[in-house]
């Protein structure tokens, strides 16, 4: 390729929405104009919160983005779901200075995606050297691509980034006519369990989906409880604001599945979702009153309904989580690039890695023979 200049940015929103679309042609909720420029929007990344947006572009010769990079300046490892707080802790026992980083992802976001966002894969090793420019130049320790979508690794170890393996656990639909078609598909045992589930969930509540320009005012304010109440108890504090909720509500009402259950009038408890082509992605929940299995209903069981109603390819529940794989969830390997700025501490890296990809790859292995499918 001819010589090609990368700009790095303050934020998403200085692209307009539609060039910055162009380069996810797949629809990826994630990485779209409207939720990264929404969490900027709404003070969920910026100042005060660890997160600074500084996108990566390049732009063709009429000055229109031809690739993207969704990257941040991390000064704490919040809100990433690929842990690396053991690096850290080792890099600064040693006298580095780990933080700030450089964090190519979809902020508080676990779903695998596109990250190199471009119109010709020719790009890509440019957006790599241009990311890697940024940590060499201004003194950072590492970059971090999470969540990588599998497509895209071999753009990540042409250019030397390390990679790490993760787990997740996806439910596949193949193509199930209705819930009771899925059940099917599983041993008896298990089938039972899952009828018993879905059955004392539903006992006391009533459980609605709404989508679109459904979802209310009040239904979002309801969502906002459960929410804070989930991230309270997990994170400490929520990672998003309240107006998030508002803005995506309004720019991405289209993508956007919300699952409430309801005693009479009153909703308590709810799940999020964004929906693609390719797939329901459920993000958040939270509750305000405990109803047994009621997580799993609306977290689990009532998204795979909706995937089946809709000729969804899958269902993507968020990270970990073991006991999904009884709720015919099964395992899947996720996968994030790293670039190490230090010679010695990269080379202490990929040993670590080294070792932990054979752990992990003999673990999915064993959690895929452990699932609920009856056995041919």
């Amino acid at each position: 390729m001819s010589e090609v200049t990368a700009e790095l940015l303050s934020r998403v929103s200085d692209v307009a929405p539609a060039a910055w679309d162009a380069l996810n042609p797949r629809g990826n909720p994630f990485v779209s104009h409207a939720f990264l420029s929404a969490l900027e929007e709404s003070g969920s990344v910026g100042p005060g919160t660890g997160w600074s947006p500084a996108p990566i572009v390049i732009r063709d010769t009429e000055d229109t983005p031809a690739a993207a990079l969704p990257a941040y300046l991390k000064t704490h490892s919040q809100g990433e779901y690929v842990f690396d707080h053991h690096w850290a802790d080792a890099f600064e026992r040693a006298g580095g200075r780990y933080y700030p980083k450089l964090q190519i992802a979809a902020p508080f976001s676990p779903v695998p995606g596109p990250r190199l966002l471009m119109r010709d894969p020719l790009h890509a090793a440019s957006l790599l050297a241009a990311a890697e420019t940024v940590v060499d130049q201004n003194g950072l320790s590492s970059a971090h691509a999470t969540f990588v979508d599998e497509s895209e690794l071999d753009y990540y170890r042409a250019a030397g980034w390390l990679v790490r393996i993760g787990t997740q656990f996806h439910w596949q639909n193949r193509g199930y006519g209705s819930f009771d078609d899925f059940l099917g598909a599983l041993s008896s045992r298990k089938r039972k369990a899952i009828r018993k589930e879905r059955a004392a969930a539903q006992a006391s509540v009533r459980i609605e989906q709404i989508s679109g320009a459904d979802i209310t005012a009040e239904m979002w304010d309801a969502f906002w409880v459960f929410y804070q109440d989930t991230g309270a108890r997990k994170w400490g504090r929520p990672y998003l604001t309240r107006s998030f909720f508002d803005i995506i509500g309004d720019s991405m009402k289209d993508s956007i599945i919300l699952f409430l259950a309801y005693d009479g009038a009153t909703p308590i408890a709810g799940a999020l979702n964004f929906a693609s082509p390719e797939c329901l992605y459920g993000r958040y929940w939270g509750c305000t009153r405990d109803v047994p299995f009621l997580h799993f209903e609306l977290c689990y069981y009532q998204a795979v309904d909706y995937a089946i109603a809709h000729s969804l390819p899958r269902v993507e529940a968020g990270a970990q989580g073991e006991h999904k794989l009884a709720r015919g969830y099964e395992p899947v390997p996720t996968y994030s690039a790293h670039y190490i700025a230090n010679g010695g501490f990269r080379s202490a890296v990929s040993d670590f890695l080294d070792r932990e990809t054979h752990a992990m790859e003999r673990e999915i292995e064993f959690l895929g023979e452990m699932g609920p499918f009856k056995r041919a």
